[in-house]
């Protein structure tokens, strides 16, 4: 009974530090509150793991994982962005503000419940998974200094879009690991906790160009995707056009 609720527990820290990302950034400290979004995926990507290892996966730990993502990338990421850099009446209207934080974990809060109920493609994701857009949004939050708050605003929007998209990102948790490496897990979030709160904003922007990355990936391949229907479309234009002057011959 133990051995089953151990990925449980490591769900459950991914919520508990999503709650105290929350109440941190509230206290103005927005790097911590981004380093343990980082460290909350980090369990995030265990819990599955040692599920499968432990051969303890369950529909009950399924839905905990999706209630703790919400919490944890969609309400801290978007509390984070609002109060660091759309908490200001003089450079954004406040009801603006409101619906476009509102806007990052509705979005992320659907792209989970089509992720539990709808088949997926084996070795992807559809849509933006919410740990990648949380962790982008809440580590760009710390470059508000450098980048526009307008560029803020629509990278907000464009991270809920991919979510809710059915653009195919690379999945990376099937990579299970070791029964006999379990033990292991511990110590690696604990040395993560520790470099975390050694080099809080250091680490959450080292962290940021992988995931931006990751999720200009899928963007790149939405893109691509339309030039290709473009194309075929203006070919088949003109496959018929040409019929069309063969037959008034």
């Amino acid at each position: 009974m133990l051995t089953k609720s151990i990925p449980s527990l490591f769900t459950v820290g991914n919520l508990f530090l999503g709650v105290l990302s929350i109440i941190l950034v509230f206290n103005g400290e927005s790097g911590r509150a981004a380093v343990l979004v980082i460290v909350a995926m980090l369990l995030d990507g265990l819990d599955g793991r040692v599920a499968r290892a432990l051969n303890a996966q369950s529909e009950f730990g399924k839905e905990l994982d999706s209630l703790s993502d919400v919490i944890s990338f969609g309400v801290a990421p978007a509390f984070i962005m609002y109060v660091v850099a759309f908490n200001d009446p003089n450079v954004i209207s406040p009801a603006f503000a409101w619906i476009v934080t509102a806007i990052f974990p509705i979005c992320g809060a659907l792209r989970l419940a089509r992720f539990n109920v709808v088949a997926g493609t084996p070795g992807y994701f559809i849509g933006l998974p919410i740990p990648a857009a949380g962790g982008v949004l809440c580590t760009l939050a710390l470059f508000k200094a450098e980048i526009n708050v307008y560029v803020l605003l629509v990278s907000t929007v464009l991270l809920s879009y991919l979510m809710v998209s059915t653009v195919k990102y690379p999945n990376f948790k099937k990579a299970g690991i070791p029964k006999a490496a379990i033990w292991i897990t511990p110590i690696i979030v604990a040395a993560a906790i520790l470099i975390a709160v050694q080099w809080p904003e250091s680490i959450s922007k080292m962290i940021f160009v992988p995931l931006l990355l990751y999720a200009l990936y899928g963007l790149k391949k939405n893109v691509d995707g339309i030039f290709i229907r473009l194309r075929r479309k203006n070919k088949r234009r003109a496959v018929e056009d040409k019929n069309s002057v063969k037959s008034d011959l």
